[in-house]
């Protein structure tokens, strides 16, 4: 039955696409995980830990353990914000300059994955998609 093997179809699914990207991005000096980082605060500029922890579904111990280690490669920068606890991650100069780089292979993996797709399919895998993340934000 579909329902009872969707989520364990997912799970192996979502697992071979953070491989695929993990092969693809580590010579680059990057995993999936700091990419999806980097990704968000492109798209969205400064963003709190918290902030970052929410949108991508992610605990506070990785996602500091990823801050840290972007810090420490000089793609991120956390400046202070009103509240002292509080700290806004941001892209740095260099991440930015990167950031082509990066994205050229994301998008070289997702065309990778998508070129056995028929067009209609790839259009019916979009609005899934962007459907399944309405419901979930």
């Amino acid at each position: 039955m579909l329902s009872h093997e969707l989520f364990h179809t997912l799970h192996q699914l979502s697992r071979h696409l953070t491989n695929k990207l993990n092969e693809a991005l580590k010579p680059l000096g990057l995993y999936s995980a700091q990419w999806a980082v980097i990704f968000v605060l492109k798209k969205s500029g400064s963003l709190t830990q918290k902030e970052l922890c929410d949108y991508l579904f992610v605990e506070a111990p990785p996602m500091t353990r990823t801050i840290q280690r972007l810090v420490k490669q000089g793609y991120v920068r956390q400046v202070p914000g009103k509240d002292k606890r509080e700290k806004h991650v941001q892209l740095t100069e260099e991440a930015l300059k990167q950031y082509p780089e990066w994205e050229s292979v994301v998008n070289e993996v997702n065309q990778g994955l998508l070129k056995e797709f028929p067009t209609s399919s790839q259009e019916e895998l979009s609005k899934l998609q962007k459907g399944w993340l309405q419901q979930l934000l």
